[in-house]
């Protein structure tokens, strides 16, 4: 039997999660009464029962009993039960997003603000947290990248990569990037923008892609660049940092910035340790302009 308890932040997208382990073929039972864990999984275990993966649901809805799970887990050990630790978590600025979109109020907040509910429920599950073997923030997660993250993990059986790198382009005249965690600024590269044959084109281009990297400047910088986030990771990783931005700008985040993130995302492919995804922020915002 494979068990998964599947834990985390209100908000977080567990449910989300839920839906898409049972179409893994998983039996999933949330919110389980803490103190029927143990002999939940004693049932489960029975040479009558068919072999198959659970995932048991808990999390701050099993209100004071929630104390009681660390001396659950820990018989189970002691019993020599497998199981493993599925973590959701996201940013406290996109929980309360997410609870404002909903209408919805955190279960701990009561009649206080979402953002006391939210601190309250860091406190509680914090233990689950740092037992957790798989950590996941969603924040900046599309719903289908939730999904290949744990059909990797418990489909495919990959090593799980437990920091998500997104590289993301953008345009200062647009804003730097609120979430960003490292801003790196190519504005001291020639500008693609001033040659008319030019000026439509994107960094995605081949054309603008030959013009910004036929300077010498900017493959020191791309090099000097992986050298640096080649020596973070590790350490990001042993801090516990889940998730890290790299925003990468331009002036207008079309041409420059667009090029040296797409081979910024290329060279960080090949780091195992790691997920990554690119995103140009301000690409199209020049045509709608219509400049």
């Amino acid at each position: 039997m494979k068990l998964l308890i599947l834990t985390g932040m209100s908000g977080a997208g567990k449910s989300t999660a839920f839906k898409m382990l049972e179409d893994l073929g998983y039996y999933c039972v949330d919110n389980l009464p803490i103190p029927l864990l143990k002999s939940f999984i004693d049932l489960s275990e029975q040479p009558s029962a068919k072999e198959q993966k659970l995932v048991v649901g808990i999390d701050i809805r099993s209100g004071e009993s929630l104390h009681l799970l660390q001396s659950v887990l820990s018989e189970l050990r002691q019993d020599g039960k497998k199981y493993s630790i599925l973590f959701l978590d996201a940013e406290d600025e996109v929980l309360v997003k997410r609870y404002k979109e909903t209408r919805r109020n955190h279960p701990l907040s009561g009649t206080e603000r979402i953002q006391a509910g939210i601190i309250k429920e860091r406190a509680a599950i914090g233990f689950l947290k740092e037992e957790a073997d798989y950590i996941i923030d969603t924040s900046h997660l599309l719903t289908r990248e939730l999904k290949e993250e744990l059909q990797k993990i418990f489909v495919q059986e990959e090593d799980f990569r437990s920091l998500f790198v997104t590289v993301m382009s953008f345009g200062f005249k647009y804003g730097i990037p609120a979430d960003a965690d490292l801003v790196f600024d190519v504005r001291f590269l020639p500008n693609p923008y001033y040659i008319a044959e030019l000026r439509p084109k994107t960094g995605n281009d081949i054309e603008i892609q030959k013009f910004v990297m036929g300077y010498e400047e900017s493959h020191i910088f791309l090099d000097k660049l992986v050298d640096m986030i080649e020596f973070l990771i590790p350490n990001y990783i042993k801090e516990g940092k889940n998730q890290l931005v790299i925003a990468i700008g331009c002036t207008g985040g079309k041409h420059r910035s667009v090029t040296l993130a797409n081979k910024l995302h290329e060279r960080l492919l090949d780091e195992d340790a790691i997920g990554v995804k690119i995103e140009h922020r301000d690409i199209g915002k020049d045509a709608l302009r219509g400049k």
